[in-house]
């Protein structure tokens, strides 16, 4: 509330010396060079297209099992997306299958840290480099997640973040960020998203209005201090799940979130794969306990993005996820007895049902 009343009475609403200090401070955290703030994390994604001039004709590679904002920022970008299936482990873009899907039109790669778990980015680095593409790391669930001890959004090309009230690190209300180590992106990114001007009234390039404002800025600002702390909470409440699933004897019927070596997970969500999953989930709601589908409709079945002219069974691995995952409650505050709860709720579903 004090930092509420300090830009309320300071009367700077939009960018500003609130927006300045909010993307020093969150690029030392994540020990990047630059940080350029937007209105969302969709912008984000888009902007960082615009910044590299990927448009028309081009294409980007992406995964189809992801939020719609991921694909559709390379369509609202004028170019278009190409799909690869997920590794069934992590749910990410599986790097053994990029190969295959460039052409002479590819541009970028986007791979998506889903669920707070960091894609494995160095084979996609490493062909990126050899085929000359840009690398845009997604990673607007992934705020504060380790690869190799690097932060996501610090390895690639660029890197975007997402400040929905929902993520790790959110505000009240949208917000986006893009990340980057280039000096001329981060320079780019600045006019794009004030209508390509250095001053109001004069635009070097046609840019869009994709501003944070300086209340939201200010309200991350003071939660940005408690970023590390959360995360560790959820990562803790996470493994509270393992212990409490495996002492009830239910990895044999779920799967739970698996994350590689040399990653850190930060638990965006907690997301099981289980048979019977609408079964599952009705049986929870129930019970009082809420749950969620991260994504029940991969997006090259989507009618948004028909005329890519994908068809069912192309991505098995995404259709698969997309019948099988169930998020589950996981917040740094979770009381360890509703935990227990989910966990009862799960075992009684299976022994009862099958």
């Amino acid at each position: 509330m004090q930092a509420i009343t300090r830009v309320m009475e300071s009367q700077h609403f939009i960018l500003g010396p609130e927006v300045e200090s909010f993307e020093r401070e969150l690029a030392e955290l994540l020990q990047v060079r630059f940080a350029v703030t937007c209105a969302s994390g969709s912008d984000a994604l888009w902007l960082a297209l615009l910044a590299l001039g990927i448009g028309l004709g081009d294409e980007v590679i992406t995964t189809p099992f992801s939020f719609v904002a991921t694909a559709g920022s390379v369509a609202r970008a004028g170019a278009r997306p190409v799909f690869v299936d997920i590794e069934p482990e992590t749910f990410s873009i599986d790097a053994r299958l990029i190969q295959s899907a460039i052409t002479p039109k590819t541009r970028a790669i986007i791979p998506v840290h889903l669920f707070g778990l960091a894609a494995d980015l160095d084979p996609i680095l490493k062909l990126a480099q050899e085929r000359k593409l840009a690398v845009i790391e997604d990673a607007a669930q992934a705020i504060g997640a380790l690869y190799r001890s690097r932060y996501v959004g610090g390895v690639g090309t660029l890197g975007c973040f997402s400040f929905f009230p929902s993520k790790n690190l959110g505000g009240a209300g949208d917000g986006g960020l893009v990340t980057t180590n280039d000096e001329n992106l981060a320079g780019r990114l600045r006019l794009l998203r004030a209508h390509g001007g250095r001053n109001k009234y004069n635009a070097d390039i046609l840019g869009t209005n994709s501003r944070l404002d300086a209340l939201q800025a200010a309200i991350l600002r003071v939660k940005l201090r408690h970023l590390k702390a959360w995360n560790a909470a959820r990562q803790k409440k996470a493994d509270d799940y393992f212990a409490l699933f495996r002492a009830d004897g239910l990895e044999g019927k779920i799967v739970l979130p698996q994350t590689p070596p040399n990653r850190a997970h930060v638990y965006n969500q907690f997301t099981i794969r289980c048979p019977h999953r609408d079964r599952l989930r009705d049986f929870l709601a129930a019970r009082g306990i809420p749950s969620e589908i991260y994504y029940p409709f991969p997006l090259h079945l989507q009618p948004a993005f028909a005329y890519l002219g994908y068809r069912v069974g192309q991505f098995p691995q995404s259709e698969r996820a997309a019948r099988e995952v169930l998020s589950l409650p996981n917040y740094p505050e979770l009381p360890e007895e509703q935990q227990r709860a989910v966990v009862e709720a799960i075992r009684d579903f299976y022994s009862q049902n099958f």
